[in-house]
């Protein structure tokens, strides 16, 4: 626009003179254009555009997450069930990824990040079904006022949370589910429970969001919901023909520690990724992201040391997932020594959780979601609350109390557990009176590879 009023200014210049008249005729024209130009760029400033360098990081942290999951996930629980049903669960990781992805695109983005209108307490709305009008050019916002980045990136980041957390409900099923049964409670409970879930704790005008609630990364929508979702399953299903008589140990504790491995790296991106900006943010998350981890494996291994005689591989592999769980709701919040005290406690907790808790209400969750998923997350969760204080050394929120978060915290804790709850058991329950939960006897006794594949992990 400021070009067209100087070509116009240029014109009259040239022209003016040409009919004769004065040239301080001409010299008021000229600074009447320069004005209104002034004006023009004024009322219509620049949109902003994405940094390429925050763009960058964000398209790497997606990819990161990715890794978490194929082959993260799928390494770490194949590696803990028996040999019979190892490509199984692979198998299901796979096909779990690959229909969230579809569904995310197709409705998921939008109900979860949508406004919804008199329900935007709880989710969104269908404005941007089949991720209509958005574009390479359509923007979204990070947490630095007039910093965006493409809309596209945030919605593929977004995906990769909506996958993980429904693959990781596997672990509670594993070796007994009907994989039809699976897909079709994925479909379910990634509509009626991940999405408001996650439109309460991550959308403005969501519920939890509006209270204040602090989630940088997912302790409620991702850990709390997944981890109930798999012991509600766990029950539902019944245990595993064998359970608490034979021996059921992992069958390939090095793919364990490889999918550990891979867990971990791909935890960078998942943590300093929601940071959703290559600054102070993330190097906090980032260091966060080693430091409880390493925390929580040295106390798991010592806990385990001292109550078994022996310190374990598993053991230290298990820390490691539970110490990246508590700390992911407090990544960019807390200080490194809080990480450090978050992570030692969710280490010794998450063992009581898959040893004593597990023991005490004798159900079988299979690989131990709720153990290290649900425990270590209502940890963080609620510690969040604790550390984020700057007397801690956390980076501190408007007027804030300590009781008064923590009360914040526990809330989001509870509506999590009550929500995620309440969908699975129906979801399972709808499930097993039509098509059937669970693979029958002899399917499961020789083993979901063959049974429900028609292939072997190894055929030596």
């Amino acid at each position: 626009m400021k070009k067209l009023f100087a070509s116009l200014g240029l014109m009259a210049f040239l022209l003016v003179p040409g009919l004769g008249l004065a040239q301080e005729a001409v010299e008021p024209v000229a600074e009447a254009v320069t004005a209104v130009a002034g004006t023009v760029d004024a009322a219509t400033p620049a949109a902003p555009v994405p940094d390429k360098g925050d763009t960058a990081w964000m398209m790497v942290s997606t990819l990161l997450v990715v890794l978490m999951i194929v082959p993260g996930v799928a390494l770490f629980y194949g590696g803990l069930v028996r040999a019979k049903n190892m490509l199984s669960v692979l198998t299901q990781v796979m096909a779990i990824f690959a229909l969230i992805a579809i569904l995310w695109a197709v409705y998921g983005y939008s109900l979860a990040f949508g406004d919804g209108g008199s329900m935007n307490w709880a989710i969104g709305d269908l404005s941007k079904l089949f991720l209509a009008g958005i574009t390479p050019d359509s923007t979204a916002a990070t947490f630095t006022d007039g910093v965006v980045i493409p809309e596209f990136t945030f919605v593929a980041f977004q995906l990769t949370f909506a996958v993980i957390t429904t693959a990781l409900i596997i672990g509670g099923l594993a070796e007994r589910v009907k994989f039809s049964s699976l897909l079709v409670f994925s479909v379910l409970w990634f509509t009626f429970a991940y999405l408001p879930i996650a439109h309460m704790v991550w959308a403005t005008g969501g519920y939890l969001f509006e209270a204040g609630d602090l989630d940088f990364a997912g302790g409620t929508v991702v850990h709390i919901n997944s981890g109930v979702a798999a012991l509600v399953g766990a029950l539902v299903l019944g245990k595993r023909i064998g359970y608490g008589r034979d021996a059921m140990p992992p069958h390939s504790l090095p793919m364990t520690m490889i999918g550990a491995s891979l867990l971990w790296v791909g935890w960078f991106g998942f943590n300093a990724g929601s940071n959703l900006e290559a600054t102070g943010g993330a190097a906090l998350a980032f260091i966060n992201t080693i430091l409880a981890p390493a925390a929580a494996a040295l106390a798991w291994m010592f806990a385990e040391w001292m109550l078994r005689g022996k310190p374990s591989m598993l053991g230290l592999a298990s820390g490691i997932v539970a110490g990246l769980v508590v700390i992911t709701p407090a990544a960019g919040l807390v200080g490194p020594m809080g990480a450090i005290i978050l992570g030692a406690i969710g280490g010794v907790a998450c063992l009581w959780g898959v040893t004593g808790l597990k023991k005490a209400l004798g159900y079988d969750e299979s690989l131990d979601v709720f153990g290290i998923h649900g425990i270590g997350g209502i940890i963080g969760a609620i510690g969040t609350g604790v550390f984020v204080s700057p007397a801690l050394g956390g980076v501190g929120v408007d007027d804030y109390s300590m009781a008064g978060q923590v009360v914040t915290q526990a809330t989001g804790v509870l509506l999590t557990i009550v929500w995620s709850g309440v969908v699975s058991f129906v979801a399972f329950k709808l499930i097993d009176m039509t098509m059937g939960l669970r693979v029958s006897e002899e399917q499961e006794r020789e083993g979901l590879d063959t049974a429900s594949h028609g292939e072997r992990a190894y055929n030596a």
